[in-house]
């Protein structure tokens, strides 16, 4: 090889080098750069779920919006934001007062095991029922303007049940009736009914409201909501003096038992109801 062959050789190999050293260069600084953006994408990412959070827990809870707004009252109703709901025969004489809460484990004893007899004197037109649906298993004290920390099932619910009685009063007791049952009732701790799938799911078992999609509207868009509050309010402020469910009043008188207790069987509920209505 020649000393100029060689020495052309010597300065390609240089500029191979200088180009590989250059090459080098941009993937380092390359890399430094997107090194930096993701970590300033990463503080941006924690910075900005820091303050979607304290927006999140500085925002008022949806029940808490839901005080504020106007009441939409279902059909089959009267009074004051539709508040009072009276089911049975006009020609029935005497009303029973039934206060009730939707998670409410002895109410779903109640009606498991007195809820036909109910129905049955209902249709034979001995007395007309009042519901008054509470939601203090919720933690609501609604009296005093507060929405409680304990759940949403019973506020939900009673939205759901009012959009059944907008269907029809029948379609409401049916719905009562399958809410409670030892299928659907859920344990008091556990707050199924929160979900609006849930509620509908145990309404397709009520051919009323079998895949009825103005209930389920009304379900899921929450069209009952202030509607369930309006109704809570009028179980916290009642004038029976009624603290807990189940609670039946006739004629301004608790119907309890020798021991202080509502009646838990056909057999006391009948002799209770039967001795008020003579009263």
């Amino acid at each position: 090889m020649s000393k100029r062959n060689s020495q052309q050789a010597k300065n390609a190999a240089r500029e191979r080098l200088r180009q590989e050293r250059e090459r080098q260069a941009k993937r380092a600084k390359v890399k430094r750069q997107v090194i930096v953006a993701c970590s300033v994408v990463g503080v941006l990412a924690v910075a900005g779920g820091i303050g979607y959070a304290v927006v999140q827990s500085n925002k008022p809870g949806a029940w808490e919006a839901v005080k504020d707004e106007k009441v939409v009252a279902p059909a089959n109703t009267t009074g004051t934001d539709g508040t009072t709901v009276v089911i049975g025969k006009s020609s029935a004489k005497k009303t029973l007062k039934v206060y009730e809460d939707p998670r409410c484990p002895v109410c779903a004893q109640f009606e498991q095991t007195v809820g036909s007899t109910v129905e049955k004197d209902l249709d034979e037109g001995k007395f007309k029922i009042q519901y008054i649906g509470g939601t203090f298993l919720d933690g609501d004290s609604l009296g005093s303007g507060k929405i409680g920390t304990n759940g949403e099932g019973s506020k939900n619910a009673l939205a759901a049940m009012g959009a059944a009685l907008n269907v029809s009063d029948d379609a409401f007791m049916a719905y009562k009736t399958a809410l409670y049952s030892t299928k659907w009732h859920p344990e008091e701790t556990d707050d199924k009914f929160k979900s609006d799938d849930y509620l509908i799911e145990v309404a397709n078992t009520v051919p009323a409201l079998k895949n009825n999609k103005t209930f389920q509207n009304a379900v899921t868009s929450g069209k009952y909501d202030a509607w369930a509050l309006a109704m809570s309010k009028t179980f916290d402020t009642n004038k029976d003096k009624v603290t807990g469910t189940p609670s039946f009043v006739m004629d301004g008188k608790m119907l309890t038992t020798s021991g202080g207790n509502p009646p838990m069987s056909v057999a006391d509920f009948t002799s209770l109801v039967d001795a008020a209505l003579k009263a």
